[in-house]
C-alpha cells in the first residue's frame, strides 16, 4: 500500500485533502460572508484532469438554473490519455450538489439583499470526493479595495519594523 502511495506521488497526481484550483481574485474583489461547501457533478475525464490539478476558477461564477445551483465558465482541460469520443466540455456548466436548505438559504440572500455567489476553492476532501468551497459575497467598492491595500502595506511595515527591533 506504501508503494501505491509513492507512485502517485511522482506521477504529479494529487492526493486527498488537496487544493486543486482556487480563486485568489474573489478575496479582492469581494467582501466574503458564509461559506458553504458543495458537491459537484463531474465526468470521469474531468475527474481524472482535477487529479493531475488542472482546473481554473478564475473566470467562473455561480447563478441559479432551473432551481438548482450550477457553477458556469469552469475551466477543466480534456485528459489527453482518454479517447476523442470520451472527452468532456472544458467550460461546461457543472450542477453542484447543496441541501434544499441551503440552496433556499442562498437563493433568498442573492434575490432580496443583493450578495452574489462566488467560487473560493476547488478540493479533494479526505474521502476523495471533489468538493467546491463557495461563498456569499458583496463586491467591494474601489475605495475598499484602496483600503485593504493600505492596511496590508501597513501590517507588512509593521512586522519589518517588530523584526528589525527584536
Amino acid at each position: 500500500m506504501a508503494d501505491n502511495k509513492k507512485s502517485k506521488k511522482k506521477s504529479g497526481m494529487i492526493s486527498t485533502s488537496q487544493t486543486v484550483a482556487e480563486n485568489r481574485k474573489a478575496r479582492h474583489e469581494y467582501h466574503i460572508e458564509d461559506r458553504f461547501e458543495a458537491g459537484i457533478m463531474l465526468a470521469g475525464t474531468e475527474v481524472k484532469s482535477l487529479r493531475l490539478g488542472q482546473c481554473s476558477l478564475g473566470e467562473s461564477h455561480v447563478a441559479f438554473k432551473h432551481g438548482d445551483i450550477t457553477l458556469f465558465n469552469a475551466h477543466i482541460p480534456e485528459y489527453q490519455q482518454a479517447g476523442q469520443h470520451l472527452q468532456h466540455n472544458p467550460r461546461r456548466p457543472r450542477k453542484l450538489l447543496l441541501h434544499k436548505r441551503e440552496i433556499k438559504k442562498l437563493m433568498g440572500r442573492v434575490n432580496r439583499e443583493g450578495y452574489t455567489i462566488v467560487p473560493l476553492k476547488l478540493y479533494f476532501n479526505k474521502t476523495g470526493l471533489a468538493k467546491i468551497e463557495i461563498a456569499l459575497a458583496k463586491g467591494k467598492k474601489a475605495h475598499d479595495k484602496r483600503e485593504d491595500v493600505k492596511q496590508r502595506d501597513w501590517n507588512r511595515q509593521k512586522q519589518r519594523l517588530l523584526k528589525d527591533k527584536g
